[in-house]
């Protein structure tokens, strides 16, 4: 009789399910069937089941946190069972120790820690018995007998379970001591917390740190564009004025004169070039390309998303969740008509079909077997469900990885971009930019729009002339970095913190190397909020004072170095690979931590935190700098003051006393700077404004406060009219 042991109970129901069986108390009897002729009997973990026992297991004197018992490095990394997962435990080594079980079916998830999660059951077990391996990428009736037909060697996956239990036990080393030794030298500086560190979670965080400072320390400087509109030959456009590829002003007073040479002045065509793009369909997703889509489209976190496609999978609906590759084999596109012809039966993807690409089986952009590391390219499998009885979340989900495959059935998205130059008075040159789009290929499946979609420009040839009919001069100011959605983080993890601009971040999602993994990723996100390192409103991630303290204290170490756990993560594949020694990188990680304690101890004494960091820590609170409230101005009603509420100016006393002063930020077509308010608050009246605009006039006025209405109003005897 054989034993299967699943990672999860609802995993081991999954498998139990094609075959007649029988419920236990924390296994599932199967009776005999024609792939097991005497029966078998699956059970489950409960995820990690095991854990590396805690520092005084080893040693009793490892339980004081002191700098004198570090490093803390075991001699034999050792497991025990978790207290709350002790009767399940139970449960799997009373039926491995059971004479009738001849052969173990180790039936993990097909990945690193699956690999770890069941050897770890059976050495605590002291199982001796032989074993093979079940390893699938999805959960349909179809794959697992297959799977079960064609059982691995236990040998072929051994190597990821020595990379799995290495990474284990570098990280226990490196956390372990590196927490103690930064929260004790912490605590002398009059931080009293628990600053957790780790090999990944650090230099992650060092990324969102150093984000955050780059904005506070940003300083805006303004700058001007005049803009013009043409008409020539009855078509009318637009242009911004440029000098030798740039179209910013540095002074005021410059665009003002170049606005007003250019006032009513002749336009000639001077250049159009126009470039035909194609794009291609994106590849398959990844978990990473999966997580980073679902943020953007939906706000989802990385672990709601991972949450979401563990449960479709469990359903047998899409495939393995936690790959790596964007790519499939052969096998896999073979199948592609099979189950592209089912949901084609389905309402919501009718409208797709037929596809004009009926296979994709040669095309290697998809089919790279190369490519396919232990898994495939995440795909719907053939088992299609209602749309209907998958909940919100599921659903959307799901479709993204349906219309992915989808729009791999479909042509290159093809688009005409046009740049038109055009000289004002022979010497003041504009340039415009618009496209067309000529075939939408893949796009009408994802219907993806490219962010600021330039206008489509009328048809103009060189040398055609006309009249400058408008020009005006815009005020800007430079923008500092945004911070990191949850989905930019997971990208950014992934390409180990190297320099790149946010644009980039969404082009490089086919690499695998970076912080942490496929499964980990999401993971050490959800890690980072909960020790009240980041905090994300509205999408966007923060750093907290605690998360800025901790890093500023490492600095340059090894620690914080994206590229440093990058090469770790590499090294640690090659284990998986069989290509690197388990014990040398073990050897390296213990090195590497004396010489951490050694030298962070040095530096320490060096150490100084600004003031505003140390005044926003509060032990055990997120430690999220307060935004500061700009006062603008003493209320006209009552005895608040006046504040920007993002939309308006308003009332500090609203919530208060229903105080309902307000100044709109926009009049008139003009934005009121907070300057302004200032003044007319203050002094009664602003600075000329110009550019109001009322009934196609275009006009320069100050705005003055009505103390006796407390309305705000125009004040003309310097207007001047266009």
């Amino acid at each position: 009789m054989k034993l299967i042991i699943a990672e999860k109970p609802d995993q081991g129901s999954t498998l139990a399910s094609i075959f007649k069986h029988k419920k236990q108390n924390g296994f599932i009897e199967i009776f005999p069937n024609d792939l097991f002729p005497k029966g078998a009997y699956v059970t489950w973990a409960i995820g990690h089941i095991c854990q590396l026992v805690s520092p005084e297991k080893y040693q009793p004197g490892w339980k004081k946190w002191s700098l004198d018992n570090l490093p803390m490095i075991p001699e034999h990394f050792e497991y025990e069972v978790t207290k709350d997962k002790a009767k399940q435990f139970s449960v799997v080594k009373k039926l491995v120790s059971n004479s009738a079980v001849s052969e173990i079916i180790h039936a993990g998830d097909a990945g690193r820690e699956g690999e770890l999660i069941i050897r770890n059951i059976l050495r605590l077990t002291n199982c001796r018995k032989p074993m093979k391996r079940l390893w699938i990428s999805s959960l349909t009736a179809n794959a697992i007998r297959e799977g079960f037909k064609k059982l691995l060697d236990e040998k072929e996956t051994k190597s990821l379970y020595y990379e799995a239990y290495t990474r284990a036990c570098a990280d226990w080393v490196v956390g372990m001591n590196a927490s103690r030794l930064y929260s004790l030298l912490l605590q002398k500086k009059g931080f009293s917390d628990v600053f957790s560190v780790g090999r990944v979670q650090t230099p992650t965080l060092a990324l969102i740190v150093k984000r955050e400072l780059e904005i506070e320390n940003f300083k805006a400087e303004p700058f001007w564009e005049v803009q013009a509109q043409f008409l020539i030959n009855g078509k009318k456009y637009s242009g911004k004025w440029q000098n030798d590829g740039e179209t910013r002003v540095k002074t005021k007073e410059l665009a003002e004169k170049i606005a007003a040479f250019c006032r009513e002045k002749p336009a000639e065509v001077s250049e159009v070039i126009s470039e035909r793009k194609e794009f291609l369909p994106p590849l398959l997703y990844n978990l990473s390309a999966l997580q980073a889509e679902a943020n953007k489209r939906f706000k989802f976190s990385p672990k709601k998303t991972l949450d979401v496609m563990q449960k479709l999978y469990q359903k047998g609906n899409v495939s393995y969740p936690r790959s790596d590759s964007r790519y499939v084999t052969k096998e896999e596109a073979i199948a592609f008509p099979e189950i592209l012809n089912k949901l084609s039966n389905i309402k919501d993807y009718a409208v797709f079909f037929p596809l004009p690409i009926a296979s994709i089986t040669d095309n290697k952009r998809y089919v790279n077997e190369k490519k396919v590391t232990d898994h495939y390219a995440i795909i719907p499998t053939e088992q299609i469900p209602n749309l209907d009885r998958l909940d919100p979340d599921e659903r959307k989900i799901y479709d993204l990885v349906v219309t992915s495959l989808i729009a791999a059935h479909y042509n290159k998205a093809i688009a005409e971009y046009t740049t038109i130059t055009t000289l004002v008075d022979g010497r003041a040159a504009f340039v415009s930019k618009g496209k067309v789009q000529i075939d939408d290929g893949w796009r009408k499946v994802l219907n993806q729009k490219e962010h600021d979609e330039d206008p489509a420009l009328p048809l103009l040839t060189k040398g055609e002339q006309g009249q400058t009919v408008k020009v005006d001069v815009k005020e800007s100011q430079t923008q500092p970095p945004k911070r990191y959605t949850e989905g930019q983080l997971i990208t950014l993890m992934k390409t180990a913190g190297k320099h790149i601009d946010d644009k980039e971040l969404e082009k490089i999602l086919t690499r695998t190397e970076g912080l942490g993994t496929e499964a980990t990723r999401a993971g050490i996100i959800t890690m980072l909020k909960d020790r009240m390192y980041i905090e994300v409103r509205k999408n966007v991630v923060y750093a907290t004072a605690k998360a800025k303290i901790l890093v500023e204290a490492i600095g340059h170490e090894i620690l914080a170095s994206p590229e440093m756990t990058a090469k770790w993560e590499q090294k640690l594949k090659e284990i998986s690979e069989g290509t690197a020694s388990a014990k040398q990188f073990m050897e390296q990680t213990k090195k590497m931590v004396y010489h951490l304690i050694s030298s962070s101890v040095d530096q320490s004494a060096n150490w100084a935190f600004s003031k505003e960091v140390s005044e926003n820590f509060t032990p055990g609170k997120k430690n999220t700098r307060k935004k500061a409230v700009t006062k603008l101005g003493p209320c006209k009603k009552c005895d608040g003051f006046v504040i920007d509420k993002g939309g308006f100016y308003g009332c500090s006393n609203y919530k208060n006393n229903q105080c309902n002063f307000t100044i709109s930020k926009i009049i008139l077509g003009k934005n009121i700077t907070q300057k302004n308010i200032k003044l007319l608050l203050t002094e009664g009246k602003t600075d000329l404004i110009e550019g109001f605009t009322n009934k196609e006039k275009t006009f320069n006025a100050r705005l003055f406060l009505d103390e006796k209405e407390k309305r705000v109003r125009l004040l003309f005897e310097e207007a001047t009219l266009k």
